[in-house]
């Protein structure tokens, strides 16, 4: 069997199970800032994106504008609640400390927010010096783009399409599938909503697991079978 270049893991909703804290801080202010909405809506439908594309979604859809003050209300309140309640997703740090060669991190959390969930989880030893935002990368685009994806690539000399990732998101996965890389979804984190697994798949996820104890064994088949790993 041919190992991957490299496996990149997803932050939110796929190490910790930060995606659901987050949904209920964003749900509770666009709520008062007049659009009503509920943190299961926002997982569903938003998950993946920064705060600041979810409001320039919902200021498409509903034709109604937002103060931009509102992102820097929602960020500092996410980050507290964050630092003080996010648990680690279960089974993610052995499966993360279980693969044998090259892994990181690619995120469109800020690289402070990223380092201080895994600190209070035990696993930022697992990725220290190996953790990517989109924030930080030359265009600074977020996923669905693929930037981030592709610097962590080149960074770490890594061929995308020997590149597993591992990804929550219908829009983690578009912009993993644009890069060029073989994806995993990953529907495991207690802001899935029922038929989540189905849109993952047609998003372009090769199969999608619920438990990290099938993570080994899912890459090692999938390497085997398809694709150039």
């Amino acid at each position: 069997m041919s190992a991957p270049d490299l496996v990149i893991f997803d932050c939110d909703g796929v190490l910790v199970d930060s995606e659901i804290i987050a949904a209920r801080v964003e749900a509770r202010l666009l709520t008062q800032a007049g659009f009503e909405i509920t943190p299961e809506e926002i997982a569903s439908r938003y998950a993946g994106l920064t705060f600041k594309d979810i409001m320039l979604a919902i200021e498409k859809e509903a034709d109604m504008p937002f103060q931009a003050s509102l992102i820097d209300l929602a960020e500092t309140e996410v980050d507290k609640r964050l630092r003080n309640e996010v648990r680690a997703i279960d089974g993610a740090r052995d499966a993360a400390a279980g693969v044998e060669g090259k892994k990181c991190i690619c995120s469109n959390s800020t690289r402070e927010r990223i380092e201080a969930m895994l600190k209070r989880n035990a696993m930022l030893p697992l990725f220290q010096g190996h953790i990517y935002s989109s924030l930080e990368t030359p265009t600074k685009q977020p996923k669905p783009a693929p930037d981030v994806f592709l610097y962590a690539a080149e960074i770490m000399q890594a061929e995308p399409e020997r590149t597993f990732v591992i990804e929550d998101s219908v829009h983690g996965i578009a912009g993993a599938k644009a890069a060029g890389m073989r994806v995993i979804g990953f529907a495991g984190a207690s802001h899935i909503q029922p038929g989540h697994a189905e849109l993952l798949m047609d998003a372009g996820a090769e199969t999608v697991i619920n438990r990290f104890q099938d993570l080994a064994g899912i890459m090692a088949a999938l390497s085997e079978w398809g694709g150039d790993i």
